[in-house]
């Protein structure tokens, strides 16, 4: 529970716009020398671009690579002077008006992405960190082999039309909806979402609050959790709750354990993301 502010501020963040907001320096000239990634995914993308030579700070939370500069900059409530102070020339970050507005008072480049809500957003805001770092050759090569990669998988991964299945967010059962971008990961395999009809109406914007009986009663065939490492979940925490012992996804061995930055980034790791669900299929099929 301690986590769920920042959860829904980041949840927040993910609804700002009806998809991403790309802003980029174009003018090859304007080639930044010292950049700040004030979002963890921006962060993997500048660096599987081969940007991150000119990283020079990252947010608190922006933990990969392993390389990556991290810093006590606070993702959600960045402070100006501590960015200032490390003269940043392009300051990558989602939507915070006062703060884009005040760099760029000082000079600073600011690139806004949010979150996006489809797979052209995700390699659009790739496209436009190319752009502007001067790495469009790159940024078009990750992107060809993201594409390239994820095609393959589900090339070859069993349908899962017919089966069903609850994303976890936190262990106070916050899901995710077919109307985000997670839930359209899902839907690229033929899922069903047990979440959806919980926010048919969308006041909960894609990601409402679930409770126990709720999915005793859905009883999803797979429950994939995003929480083992925030809530230390899994599957035997799963199987303790009142009445989850009983579920289809327990009872079978169907409950998948993913990483939590993993799946709630669509940087480069998308594709690890994309092909734990094409194993958890392949696992209920044999």
């Amino acid at each position: 529970m301690k986590r769920l502010p920042a959860l829904l501020l980041a949840l927040a963040l993910l609804m700002t716009a009806c998809g991403s907001d790309n802003e980029a320096a174009t003018d090859p000239t304007d080639v930044p020398e010292r950049i700040i990634s004030i979002s963890p995914t921006a962060t993997e993308i500048l660096f599987a671009i081969g940007a991150g030579e000119l990283v020079v700070a990252v947010d608190s939370l922006s933990t990969y690579p392993d390389n990556a500069p991290v810093t006590d900059i606070e993702a959600w409530n960045p402070n100006i002077e501590a960015i200032i102070g490390y003269e940043p020339d392009l300051v990558v970050m989602s939507s915070n008006g006062d703060l884009q507005a005040g760099l760029e008072l000082l000079g600073v480049t600011v690139v806004v992405q949010d979150g996006p809500a489809s797979f052209s957003d995700v390699y659009g805001q790739i496209e436009a960190l190319g752009a502007a770092t001067g790495l469009t050759a790159e940024a078009a090569e990750l992107i060809s082999e993201m594409q390239t990669e994820i095609d393959d998988l589900l090339a070859d991964a069993p349908g899962g039309s017919g089966l069903t299945f609850y994303h976890e967010l936190d262990n106070s059962l916050y899901s995710v909806t077919s109307a985000t971008f997670i839930g359209e990961v899902y839907s690229l395999f033929g899922l069903d979402n047990v979440a959806d009809p919980a926010d048919s109406d969308g006041t909960s914007f894609g990601y409402p609050q679930l409770s126990d009986e709720y999915l005793v009663d859905t009883d999803p065939d797979l429950i994939f959790l995003a929480d083992t490492l925030c809530c230390a979940q899994n599957a035997d925490a799963v199987a303790k709750r009142p009445g989850w012992n009983a579920l289809s996804a327990v009872v079978n061995g169907n409950v998948i354990e993913l990483n939590d930055d993993v799946a709630s980034r669509w940087g480069p790791r998308l594709v690890e993301f994309v092909e734990v669900i094409a194993g958890a299929l392949e696992d209920v099929g044999s």
